[in-house]
């Protein structure tokens, strides 16, 4: 039954159904809003989108955009800027809450000084999967910024002109810490997974060390091929030393050599990583630890080698009785040749069968009545 009017449910009802009618923020095209506390925005528009909204809601706490076109975020680019830098870029703060801007699988080439000029609020800032090859210093300025896999084209090398607290280089191929991202002075923490590092040397350990004794950044450090010889030894007591500034450290497995793959890092111990001689070390050569894996190879070879012999002795007692045959007879062959050979040197040393000497050429003899 339908409440009426003047009862507690229909009062009840006529209140969300106000709150149902007052307008909402306008939502850019080709954008879906979602609502709430904090209004949430996510724009897939493929190529047709070459620059940012410019009519997002002001009350927006997080924005996405992701498969656009954008290629070049020039400056207020999110205050009212167009893509050619011709917009008004002095129409004051257009998104006063906006914190959180994500901007993946968008083409993004170019990020110029002040792109996010119009954002004060902003604190994490995502450039994840774009071919990066220009960045503007200070449009990163204090900024939580991730670059997974964004610096496979323009390099490390495009950190240099970064001021940024949080620093995510997840998925670049990186082999060494990028020495411009351990200089940054206010850098939080270092996300470097996912990459092809196969460990940390001492310069750069000492990198990230900072003077005064102020604490360095955090270090993410796990999915990466570890090589766990001798080399490793400086991080694996460096990690034992500052095990909170890796909070994946027990995610740390080696990748070499064969006997310790897929051991955990944080496991072993100093006699387990030793260098081929006294050199080794300097010319970055590892020798392979050995361990059970290897004594356990050395018993398997001999078990083959144990089973060939006893294969071996079984057919030697299956076919014993051909074997017997053909050692009798090889005996019976040895025997007519060694009979042969006995009767030739009798033949030879009988002196009846001698032949006579020969007389000598030009000696014939002659009668006395030869006349000759």
């Amino acid at each position: 039954m339908a409440p009426r009017a003047g009862q507690p449910g229909f009062q009840g009802l006529l209140i969300v159904a106000a709150a149902l009618s007052q307008p909402a923020a306008p939502c850019p095209f080709q954008c879906y809003c979602f609502g709430g506390p904090k209004v949430l925005l996510r724009c897939a528009s493929g190529a047709e989108l070459r620059q940012p909204p410019q009519d997002v809601p002001p009350d927006a706490r997080n924005l996405t955009i992701v498969g656009a076109n954008l290629t070049v975020l020039r400056a207020a680019a999110f205050a009212g800027g167009d893509a050619d830098g011709d917009g008004d870029q002095a129409g004051g703060v257009r998104l006063p809450l906006l914190n959180a801007l994500r901007l993946t699988h968008n083409h993004i080439e170019v990020v110029e000084d002040g792109a996010f000029d119009g954002l004060p609020s902003l604190t994490a800032l995502d450039l994840s999967h774009n071919p990066l090859h220009a960045l503007g210093g200070g449009a990163f300025r204090g900024l939580r910024a991730r670059l997974n896999y964004a610096l496979v084209r323009g390099g490390p090398a495009l950190l240099a002109v970064l001021d940024l607290r949080l620093l995510g280089l997840a998925g670049n191929a990186l082999s060494r810490l990028p020495p411009a991202a351990l200089r940054l002075a206010r850098l939080e923490q270092l996300d470097v997974r996912f990459n092809a590092l196969a460990g940390l040397g001492p310069d750069e350990l000492r990198r990230l060390e900072r003077d005064g004794g102020l604490s360095g950044p955090r270090l993410l450090l796990a999915d990466n091929p570890l090589r766990c010889g001798c080399a490793r030894a400086p991080l694996l007591a460096w990690l034992h030393n500052a095990t909170e500034r890796v909070p994946d450290a027990r995610r740390l497995r080696c990748s070499a050599p064969r006997a310790l793959l897929d051991r955990p890092l944080l496991d072993l111990d100093g006699a387990r990583l030793r260098c081929a001689d006294s050199g080794a070390d300097a010319r970055g050569e590892e020798a392979e630890a050995a361990g059970p894996e290897l004594e356990a190879s050395y018993v398997f070879f001999g078990l083959v080698l144990a089973l060939i012999g006893l294969i071996f002795l079984m057919v030697l007692y299956l076919n014993r009785r051909g074997i017997q045959r053909w050692m009798r007879n090889l005996r019976e062959a040895c025997r007519d040749q060694m009979e042969g050979y006995h009767y030739r040197y009798e033949q030879d040393a009988d002196p009846r069968r001698a032949p006579a000497p020969a007389a000598p050429a030009g000696s014939r003899a002659t009668s006395p009545g030869s006349g000759l």
